[in-house]
């Protein structure tokens, strides 16, 4: 297992008497305390931005290819214990252990597509119609950057925001999800063991009260939170003048129209549905299928569910491991329990198949009120709702009427239909014959209503973090 500090990263070194209350961290199946770890009171915050400064100051002087060299020690070094990080995942955030060995592969990616956007950045040469002169653009981080986190993909969605900051010279600020805190904070030393100032990279776990406090504050100079819709936008309505990137919740729809092949959109709809027990932002959660085949994709569908493994997340083959804590479960029970009293109808699952470690059954209903929480918010467990639709224009307008637009998956082996479905489509994502759970770490990656503003994938968060600076020569 690998060597645990639970503790606060400040300035390159584990705060070891942070001043803050306990916060004990569970194997999310087993219940086994796995950690205590003091989270930060007020008397850390000025120690960690005044490290977060100097180290911005720092950083924005060290040439491209010494940035280029941190990161290449930092994948190194990541690679080097890629199985003790996968395992630790797996405990802390009861995520599959394959789907955890996945996250840390995505780690290595989103380390070197830093490394190549690093060399890559630069600005533009512009015409001033002036023969006499000359100008230039080049992008420059513009200040220490803090930044949010959530439990369900613990490292990677950290590393979303860590190797931009580093890419582009600037130092972050993270908030550790309290639910699964060790993995990042493990990985935080190795930030200073490849090369980092210190100060480059903090982690800490804290209060919200405290974060609020830091988003408040002007000297972090950009927020990028990953997390609820809630509150992502509140964070934004007190952060200030600060630049705000919010990468935030949905509930992704799968169209599924009357010419894909349905053995395939079964499989994957099933898959994108109950993968990590649905709490993916991008899990599927409405499924819309064609009337002309919904009787035959009903049955399919059905039977992928039931075929669904579900128990603890370390044994092969399972794919629905716990929920994260109880309030998600009763959540989750009462949100399907007013469906059921509003009438719906439930296919499959609706139960709780293990109370002490939170697993819940693969859920398939349908005919739920659009005016419920189940349709109308993020579920965040594994259930999806099964409507049949006329047709896949009349699956358009019903996915729109939604407050939020992620990712929306089409299946179809008509190109005309995609099209059509890929310009009407209120989404800042839209996937031919594949579940809305599908991302490349490289690519933009963000939603528009309610589901946030601006974007991640390493190019477009260096952007984010950064302001174009003229030169006229």
């Amino acid at each position: 297992m690998i060597n645990l500090n639970p503790f606060p990263y400040i300035n390159g070194n584990y705060c070891r008497n942070a001043t803050g209350s306990e916060l004990l961290v569970y194997n999310k199946y087993s219940g086994e305390l796995m950690a205590r770890v003091p989270q930060v009171s007020e008397k850390e915050i000025e120690p960690t931005i005044a490290s977060s400064i100097k180290a911005f100051k720092e950083l924005r002087t060290i040439l491209p290819a010494k940035r280029i060299e941190i990161l290449e020690n930092l994948k190194l070094l990541l690679q080097q214990q890629k199985e003790e990080f996968a395992q630790l995942i797996c405990s802390e955030a009861g995520k599959p252990h394959f789907y955890a060995k996945q996250e840390v592969e995505r780690c290595l990616k989103t380390i070197q597509a830093g490394i190549r956007e690093t060399g890559n950045a630069s600005g533009e040469s512009l015409n001033v119609l002036d023969d006499r002169k000359f100008a230039f653009t080049q992008r420059f981080a513009t200040g220490p950057v803090l930044g949010i986190t959530p439990f369900n993909f613990p490292l990677n969605l950290a590393l979303h925001k860590i190797i931009p900051a580093i890419a582009v010279g600037t130092s972050i600020v993270l908030k550790a999800p309290p639910q699964a805190p060790l993995s990042l904070l493990k990985f935080a030393e190795l930030i200073t063991e490849a090369g980092a100032p210190s100060g480059t990279v903090n982690v800490l776990v804290c209060e919200n009260s405290l974060a609020e406090k830091m988003v408040r504050d002007d000297r972090f100079s950009v927020l990028s939170f990953t997390g609820s819709d809630k509150v992502g936008w509140y964070l934004k309505s007190i952060s200030g003048k600060k630049k705000v990137l919010l990468e935030l919740g949905g509930n992704a729809p799968a169209i599924v129209d009357a010419t894909a092949n349905l053995h395939q959109a079964a499989q994957q709809i099933a898959y994108g549905a109950f993968l990590y027990a649905g709490q993916i932002c991008i899990s599927t959660q409405k499924i819309f299928v064609a009337e002309a085949v919904a009787d035959n994709f009903r049955d399919l569908l059905l039977s992928e569910t039931n075929a669904v493994k579900s128990g603890n997340p370390e044994t092969d083959g399972v794919i629905n491991g716990p929920l994260i804590d109880q309030t998600v479960v009763e959540r989750t029970v009462n949100r399907i329990d007013e469906a059921l009293r509003c009438g719906a109808n439930l296919l499959s699952g609706g139960k709780i198949l293990n109370a002490e470690s939170r697993i819940f059954a693969p859920t398939i209903i349908s005919h739920v009120d659009p005016a419920l929480s189940l349709q109308k918010d993020e579920v965040f467990a594994p259930v999806a709702i099964l409507e049949t639709v006329r047709n896949t224009e009349h699956a358009v307008k019903l996915a729109n009427n939604s407050r939020f637009g992620l990712q929306c998956g089409v299946f179809c082996s008509d190109t005309e239909v995609f099209k059509t479905a890929y310009h009407e489509l209120e989404y800042a994502a839209v996937l031919l014959n594949s579940a809305p759970g599908f991302r490349l770490d490289h690519l933009p990656y963000g939603g528009i209503k309610d589901s946030g503003q601006g974007r991640e994938g390493i190019r477009y968060a260096m952007q984010e973090y950064t302001e174009s600076r003229l030169a006229i020569i």
